[in-house]
């Protein structure tokens, strides 16, 4: 069936999967095959399973060309969105099915683990320079992961650096395996060794369980796309660059698609920046949330037209200043509503990041780190 496939989709592959097809084995009818694909002057040999319908996303699906360039038809939007129910119910299924370990191994809260887990790709990523693009690919690879694997049946430290290895890859900017076994050993001396082999099972493993679908959308692009339409400052974008970073913390990207999370990201930083200096991690205020609340309103209620803007504020008169940045909302508002963003999905990222802010402040660094630790050390997956 693959063979099929491959001669029939021939002219649309591209030509790094050509190239891979040219070094692939005889195909026997097995459960699955393996493709030596070159990358960077190394090969990486990356399981294909010939009893489905579906092939590995380096080798493209009619109508999705040149490596699921549109979100539209990407295996992101169709098989790794959820609904809170969904996810919900996936993660009690696996707690029920682990209800031994769930019992004798208690952990921090999801988004407590979404921090601690951020924290640790991001200590990693900064120790090799790895792109920000690499390091949240690698987060979403780490949330995938654990919607299909019980948490304390892993490593989550060889997951993690597994997750920024295989990232890395697939952002085109590669790191060799010794050096990220290396870096991760220097950080997590305790749970990791020098042996290769192990992150080179975990990615397998990884690849695996995410059905080698491995294309990760990200809101960059839409924040960077609409910076001139918006007439986003610098600062816009860097604050709006720093509330993306936020959420993946949050279950936001497998809940809600990458341009609804960076629209959601500029409707907060219009609204909820008093200055300049304020860093993305801060929480939002009262009236920076009755804003943003008044905002959405307008749009989902397709309010026509623009409202009255008010004349250009004196610079030396500091009074008008909040009122030349209400405007600037209220034409975000506008905006909003002539176009055909789903309203109700900004409203529920906007609630979900206000609640994380929230929960940040509560966020027990050293308590999550041990309850980590303690079952890596007692069930000897450090080993």
């Amino acid at each position: 069936r693959l063979a099929q496939y491959i001669r029939r989709h021939q002219p649309q592959l591209s030509s790094f999967a050509r190239v891979a097809l040219a070094s692939a084995p005889i195909l026997l009818p097995t459960s699955s095959i393996s493709l030596a694909v070159p990358q960077q002057h190394f090969f990486q040999t990356l399981r294909v399973t010939a009893d489905t319908n579906h092939v590995i996303d380096f080798i493209n699906r009619p109508g999705e060309v040149i490596m699921a360039a549109n979100y539209w038809e990407s295996t992101q939007r169709r098989f790794w969105l959820f609904s809170k129910d969904e996810l919900q119910a996936v993660r009690q299924k696996l707690e029920d099915d682990n209800a031994d370990l769930v019992q004798m191994f208690p952990l921090p809260q999801q988004r407590h683990l979404g921090i601690y887990f951020n924290q640790q790709v991001n200590r990693l990523g900064k120790r090799m320079v790895v792109r920000q693009q690499a390091m949240a690919t690698a987060q979403v690879y780490i949330k995938r992961f654990y919607t299909k694997v019980e948490i304390r049946r892993t490593n989550p430290y060889l997951v993690i650096a597994t997750a920024l290895y295989l990232a890395c890859k697939m952002e085109e900017s590669p790191q060799h395996i010794r050096l990220i076994v290396s870096e991760a050993r220097s950080l997590w001396p305790d749970f990791l060794g020098l042996d290769t082999s192990k992150l080179g099972e975990c990615e397998f493993f990884m690849i695996s369980e995410m059905s080698s679908q491995l294309i990760v959308h990200q809101p960059y692009r839409t924040l960077n796309n609409y910076q001139q339409e918006l007439n986003l400052t610098q600062e816009d974008v860097a604050l709006g660059w720093s509330i993306i970073n936020d959420h993946y913390m949050t279950d936001l990207p497998l809940l809600h698609p990458p341009h609804t999370i960076a629209l959601t990201a500029i409707l907060l930083v219009l609204v909820l920046r008093p200055s300049p200096s304020m860093s993305g991690s801060n929480p939002p205020s009262a009236a920076g949330i009755a804003a943003a609340s008044a905002v959405l309103t307008q749009a989902h209620g397709r309010v026509p037209g623009l409202p009255p803007t008010p004349g250009t504020p004196n610079p030396a008169d500091k009074e008008k200043q909040p009122e030349a940045r209400f405007s600037r909302v209220q034409r975000y508002g506008a905006w909003l509503a002539e176009s055909n963003v789903d309203i109700a999905a900004m409203v529920d990222c906007t609630q979900e990041l206000i609640s994380f802010y929230d929960c940040h402040e509560q966020y027990n660094d050293k308590l999550s780190r041990e309850q980590i630790n303690r079952f890596v050390k007692a069930r000897v997956l450090d080993k």
